[in-house]
Order: structure tokens, then sequence, then C-alpha cells
């Protein structure tokens, strides 16, 4: 986990520092925006900047009430349709919002030279991004069950602290051995691995998260027009609030320590807030119709794209839908389908504004 947080910070600055490579570049037309008004701008990035905090915090923590209230466990039915619906909202960001935009700058007439208007490239990155993230869910995986079947069954004290914390109806001596047979036994050794699992998919979802969070934030914050900023700060509430409750849904599901969870919730939180006042700092210098801001843009975008669709398909769809619990069940098949279809129907109406 400690590795995983290590590697998100790095992430995390890596991709904001890569706008900073377009700042004073050649221009490919001067930005004439009749709409320019720097001080309305300022407020509405600031308002952005509590508001998408607030969604963010408030989505990622609502899976974790299942503590308090019983309707949001990962065991019921109302928690398997709101993480369809968020995953609904992911799907639609990478589809309808963040892969369209990477085609748009890729395939820019400021580009002029080199290949970028002669090979769709926004789909290969989108693509490859795809597969690597592919390739790490699956070392990571197997990395992790590895190092879990090869720790003796009472060293497994973080897995018994945290499975039945939640749902603090077990004594501490039913939850060890529930926890030794995790490890000892092959029937409940798809416990084991299926923690391991939801482990592995919370923390690359984060890392996905990450990228595309960081650069929507920075072009909220390098705009200069309220006409552009106020329908985005509608939309990315909206987006960050359910984007939130699918990773904290992922997080809850992976039952990480506490420390570990305030970690993983603080970091998707900041990542947009932190874009934008990126994007503020830069504003005066950095041009959008720069070619090296556009490359950068659009590689970031079509990368984080295919992250998503990855993410959304694989390990939050696939993961449920294909769950015996869901399929066996008519009634709640027919739940999350709808729960889905809202979520991706909503987030793709925002499109029209945003």
């Amino acid at each position: 986990m400690a590795a995983g947080m290590k590697l998100a910070a790095l992430c995390l600055l890596a991709v904001a520092s890569l706008p900073l490579l377009a700042v004073a570049d050649c221009e490919c037309e001067a930005s004439t925006d009749e709409d320019s008004d720097k001080g309305r701008s300022l407020t509405l990035k600031i308002v952005a900047i509590f508001c998408i905090l607030v969604a963010s915090s408030a989505g990622c923590a609502i899976p974790s009430l299942g503590r308090r209230f019983p309707a949001l466990r990962p065991d019921t039915d109302l928690f398997v349709a709101v993480k369809a619906f968020a995953a609904g909202v992911i799907l639609a960001t990478a589809f309808v919002h963040i892969l369209p935009d990477a085609f748009e700058k890729l395939g820019s007439p400021c580009l002029v030279d080199g290949p970028w208007r002669k090979f769709p490239f926004t789909g290969l990155i989108a693509m490859l991004a795809a597969i690597a993230t592919l390739v790490v869910d699956t070392i990571a995986t197997g990395y992790f069950q590895r190092a879990h079947s090869a720790k003796p069954a009472a060293a497994v004290g973080d897995v018994e602290t945290s499975d039945h914390a939640p749902h603090g109806g077990h004594g501490h001596g039913h939850a060890h051995g529930v926890a030794s047979m995790m490890v000892s036994t092959p029937n409940a050794d798809g416990g084991g691995t299926q923690l391991i699992r939801h482990r592995v998919i919370a923390q690359v979802l984060e890392l996905g998260i990450i990228v595309h969070s960081v650069i929507i934030g920075m072009s909220v914050g390098a705009s200069e027009s309220p006409s552009t900023i106020r329908p985005l700060v509608a939309a990315l509430t909206f987006h960050q609030f359910f984007e939130g409750i699918g990773l904290g849904g992922c997080i809850v599901q992976a039952k990480f320590r506490l420390k570990s969870v305030l970690t993983m919730a603080l970091f998707f939180s900041l990542t947009t807030p932190v874009g934008v006042v990126i994007g503020i700092g830069i504003s005066s210098a950095y041009d959008e119709n720069s070619p090296r801001a556009l490359i950068i843009e659009g590689v970031l975008n079509a990368a984080a794209a295919g992250i998503l669709n990855y993410m959304a398909l694989v390990d939050l769809l696939a993961e449920d839908f294909m769950n015996p619990r869901v399929q066996n069940n008519g009634r709640l098949q027919v739940i999350v389908s709808v729960s889905l279809l809202v979520g991706m129907g909503l987030m793709s109406m925002l499109a029209i504004w945003a």
C-alpha cells in the first residue's frame, strides 16, 4: 500500500509538471476570447476548487458509511446499484468527454509538423494505455497473491482486522479463524484472493483517475472565460461526486486500514483542485493552442481515456455483472443495468454544456 501511494504521488507530480513544458511555446493563433474576464474567472475558479473538493470528499466518504448504515454495506443491492451508476459515469467520462477532446487536440490544424495528423494516434495511445493497465493489473495481482500465499496463517492480521471491522457482528476470535482459513484452506483461499483483487483494483483505479483529474483541473484553472468555466464547475462537481462513489466503493471492498483509506481519499479529493491551482498559476503564460501544449494534453487525455475505459468495463462492471449473486437474481440484473444506463446517460448529457 505504501508503495502504491508513493507511485501515485510520483504520477501526480509528473502529470502536474508536464504542462509547464508548454509555457511560452510558439502559438498557432493568438486566442482572442471576447468573454475574457480575469476577475470573474478567478472568482469562479475559487468556487470550483471548493465545490469539487467537497463533492469529491463526500462521494468518496459515502461508501464508508456502511459501518453506520447497513443499507450502504458492500453486500447490499443498493451498494451494487450505486457502484454501477458510478461506473457508468466513469465510462461516459472516458468515451464522451475525454476521448473526443484527445482527438480534437491531436487532430488540431495547429499541428502542421510531425505525424500527428497523418495517423490516428489518439486511438493507438488509448489502446496501449488500456493494455498497459491490463499488464499492471495482472502483474500486481499475481505479485500480491504470491506474497499473500507465502505468509504463514498467523501473519494475516491486516486481513483479520479490516475484514470484519465494518460489519461489527463478529468477535475477534471468530475473525481470526476466518482469516486463518483464508490462507490455509483451498476453499476459503478464494476469499483472500478476492480481497487482494479488490485492493489492486482500488489502487490502479486511483492512479488512472489522477491522470485525467489533474488535466481537467488545469484546463479550468488556465481558462479566462467565465462562460467556459461556469458549466465546467457544475459538470466537474457532478462527475467528481459519483467518481468518488465508485472509487470509495472499491476502497471499502478492499478493506484497507483506516490510514490507507484516508490517504487514498485525500489523494482523490485533492487532485482536481490542485490541477485548478496549477492552471491559475500558469494561466498568464500558458497557450492552449501551442503545438507542445496540444500534444501533451492530447496524449495524456488519450491515455486517461484508455485507462478509465479498462477500469470501468473490466474492474468495475464485469466484476459485478459476472458475479453469481447478480447473475442468479433477475431483479438485481435489471436494477444494475438501469443504474448503469442512467449514470452513462446523465454524464453524457453534460457534454452538451461542458
